[in-house]
């Protein structure tokens, strides 16, 4: 029992403040080194997606540029990588493109890792306009996840569209982050390796000018970027080729064009429903606008860098409206696909610490909370993009075995440049590598099979190839599961072709359950090709 204090002896005092727990001090704030573990986890993600994808390049943007830089002995034609592609400056991707071939063996995955490393440096560059700030560590743990968010899988599933997009943005980053800091010398140098990269640069200039007026400083100063800008774009309009290089609609469309601007900018919020990004796009410009008016009217230093990161996002996103705008993709807005979420990831990380910086009397707690549910949701909501990228890419698979059979229907349909293949073989890059095979755990090209001894099977061929290394399709149920791979041989049991097995059935397939597609193509032969499924070691004649 607690006695009572004495007479003249003073009691505890309830009203003094009880010193907060070093315990309460840490559940405020999560530790620094907890940060950046969830900030590691995204870009962990997307370097393993890069490491297990596949060796083939199978894009068609690689193999044209590459037949274009090179000559049939694997020499690079210096003259070439100036020229443009798709419209558009394409100096370093074509000299990655070369150099992988020539050093790496044409391996995809050596330009994927590249892609997520490149990112990772945007994301430093991000994290040094950020103040010193309780929320720092939180703040960069959402540009990590906004950058590496799943719904960008396919910049580092194909090395192509990485290459052809990261670099220019991890530029652009890096000279607005110099440009916060009043570096002009390092923002110039970072803007003119951007727009050699990609036309994703190009406005990088006026974004320039705009961080510097936000900064307070000299004319001089804001006009030298503003006037490089003037003559950047000049001369890309003089030079580039006429008419339309992408397949865009020509027409007005400025409703078509308004949603690509929307969609773009709120893609991280939709995988494949159009009006949802369109919505969440519109809802981030309004957020940002209101942000940025207290941004230019009072100037803050610290908002300076952020602010020109929101407007080259809107830049971005205008020049996709103006230059990509079709309905000929999925989901009918060209702003969800994949690689172009770069542009919703930059737009939201400028207004989550705008937002952050604009209310510090936000507990650090609802800052946690905000960074850990945006991270998340829009990781989660990605995941179907991914699923769907990757279902894509599938079957382009093909492309290594019609390239290294020289099957000119099945390259055709790939859209691969056959005029590519003699420079690859000189170079020694895959798939005319040692590297390359069939998948089937045996059996190779050129190798012989005893066609006596392939089982029966439920399967069928869709129809007989209709030319000289056409692609064959069909579908085949081998104990419910995919078979290893698929062969083509000649009447005499040589093995002159292959393909790939584990493919999506068509809508309205009449196949077996448990089925799964595959297609195969094949050099030239004497004689109706057989078909075979390879699995566990054994053969199973198709149709």
């Amino acid at each position: 029992m607690t006695q009572p204090a004495l007479a003249g002896t003073p009691g505890p005092d309830v009203t003094a403040p009880v010193p907060r727990a070093a315990a309460a001090r840490a559940a405020e704030r999560l530790p620094a080194v907890a940060w950046w573990l969830f900030a590691a986890l995204p870009a962990g993600l997307a370097l393993l997606a890069a490491v297990r994808a596949p060796r083939m390049h199978v894009l068609l943007d690689y193999w044209h540029v590459f037949a274009k830089i090179t000559d049939d002995n694997g020499r690079l034609l210096l003259g070439q990588v100036f020229t443009y592609h798709l419209d558009q400056p394409f100096v370093v991707p074509s000299l990655l493109f070369y150099a992988d071939a020539a050093w790496f063996g044409g391996d995809n995955r050596v330009l994927t890792v590249l892609s997520v490393l490149l990112l990772a440096v945007a994301v430093v560059a991000l994290r040094t306009m950020l103040p010193k700030h309780p929320a720092r560590d939180a703040l960069t743990a959402a540009l990590a996840w906004l950058l590496f968010s799943s719904h960008a899988t396919e910049l580092w599933l194909q090395g192509t569209n990485g290459i052809s997009w990261v670099p220019a943005v991890t530029s652009c980053a890096i000279a607005v982050a110099c440009a916060h800091r009043g570096r002009l010398a390092g923002a110039a140098a970072a803007a003119v390796v951007g727009c050699l990269c990609f036309g994703a640069a190009l406005p990088i200039w006026f974004v320039l000018a705009f961080v510097a007026w936000l900064r307070g400083e000299s004319r001089l100063r804001i006009a030298l970027p503003a006037a490089a800008g003037v003559v950047v774009l000049g001369a890309w309009w003089l030079t580039k080729p006429a008419g339309t290089q992408s397949g865009a609609t020509a027409a007005f469309d400025p409703d078509g064009r308004l949603s690509v601007v929307t969609a773009a900018v709120g893609g991280l919020w939709s995988a494949d429903v159009a009006v949802v990004a369109v919505i969440a796009g519109g809802c981030t410009l309004a957020l940002l606008g209101l942000l940025l008016r207290r941004t230019v009217t009072a100037r803050p230093a610290a908002d300076a860098g952020w602010a020109g990161l929101a407007l080259y996002a809107f830049a971005l996103a205008a020049m996709l409206a103006l230059g990509r705008t079709t309905a000929n993709v999925p989901g009918g807005n060209v702003g969800l696909i994949s690689r172009y979420v770069l542009v919703a990831a930059l737009a939201t990380s400028a207004l989550t610490v705008l937002a952050t910086l604009h209310r510090p009397q936000w507990p650090h707690r609802y800052v946690v909370a905000a960074v850990v549910t945006l991270a998340l949701v829009t990781h989660a909501i990605g995941g179907a993009k991914a699923d769907e990228v990757r279902r894509s890419y599938a079957p382009l698979g093909l492309a290594a075995v019609a390239l290294r059979v020289d099957a000119p229907a099945a390259l055709e349909a790939l859209h691969i440049q056959r005029a590519a293949a003699p420079a690859a073989r000189a170079l020694g890059a895959y798939p005319f590598s040692s590297a390359f095979t069939l998948g089937c755990h045996g059996p190779e090209l050129g190798s012989h099979v005893d066609l006596s001894t392939a089982q029966p099977v439920r399967g069928a061929l869709d129809a007989p190839p209709a030319a000289p290394g056409a692609i064959v399709t069909g579908w085949v149920a081998v104990d419910g599961t995919p078979p290893d791979c698929i062969l083509v041989t000649d009447p005499a049991g040589t093995v002159t072709g292959g393909g790939t097995a584990g493919l999506p059935l068509p809508a309205g397939s009449a196949a077996a359950s448990g089925a799964t597609a595959w297609q195969a193509t094949a050099g030239p032969m004497a004689g109706p090709p057989t078909v075979l499924a390879a699995h566990g070691g054994r053969l199973f004649r198709i149709g």
